[in-house]
């Protein structure tokens, strides 16, 4: 049978004009049983690439500009890639459209959220304080407790209304858009995850599932997830 194809957005290109993605998103895919190809912020018309895909991993990295949602910017708004943002704005919207089975990650959330017309916190700390650490001093993941809505896909996905996931982000979603439904918080009241009523294969977290999937089978249920849906 042949696998279920999912795609897979990277980073924008570098000073050496090369795109990068961690391998743990093609990694947690290929344990899942699906097929993986890399989406490069280089198409004009990024919507054709689902022609062939059956299902998309908007995934972490910089952050979103903030003129695309007419917000403030912020001293520690880094990342910026114009190219990346209406890439990944363009798949977004022509993925609601089709209903094709997607999960967002991290800034993947934030894209998604942006696309369909919510906001974001541009800075976690001077927003919200530090009850809750969403990444390391140093800027690396750290682990944090998140509360998930029973009545919900993810609960459903996870078996569990708990959960304890890897964190790396100093921003996260602030007015949440129309069609997405908030569905997780971290004890802060930050969004860690969305879910969309009229698009039943989307799921959105905050955090990194793939940095914990290779040992905690509870973050690896997303991917299974995914290519179950995918297969489907």
């Amino acid at each position: 049978m042949t696998k279920p194809l999912i795609g897979i957005t990277t980073s924008g290109r570098n000073t050496q004009g090369e795109f990068h993605s961690p391998g743990e998103y093609s990694d947690a895919v290929v344990r899942a049983g699906g097929a993986v190809a890399l989406l490069p912020p280089v198409e004009l018309e990024p919507e054709a690439w689902l022609d062939r895909c059956d299902g998309l991993i908007l995934s972490g990295g910089g952050d979103v500009d903030p003129a695309a949602y007419n917000g403030p910017g912020h001293a520690t708004v880094g990342g910026v890639d114009p190219a990346r943002d209406r890439c990944e704005f363009a798949l977004v919207k022509e993925a609601m459209r089709r209903r094709l089975p997607t999960l967002a990650i991290c800034r993947g959330i934030q894209a998604l959220n942006v696309a369909l017309g919510g906001t974001l916190i541009a800075d976690l700390p001077s927003a919200v304080g530090q009850k809750v650490f969403h990444r390391s001093r140093s800027g690396k993941a750290i682990p944090h407790g998140v509360r998930i809505e029973p009545d919900s896909t993810l609960a459903g996905v996870f078996g569990d209304h708990l959960c304890v996931p890897m964190s790396s982000h100093h921003q996260a979603v602030d007015r949440i858009a129309p069609g997405l439904r908030a569905v997780a918080w971290a004890a802060d009241g930050v969004v860690e995850a969305a879910e969309a009523p009229e698009h039943p294969k989307l799921l959105a977290v905050q955090w990194h599932p793939e940095m914990s999937a290779p040992n905690d089978p509870l973050q690896q249920r997303l991917f299974v997830w995914l290519v179950d849906a995918a297969t489907a």
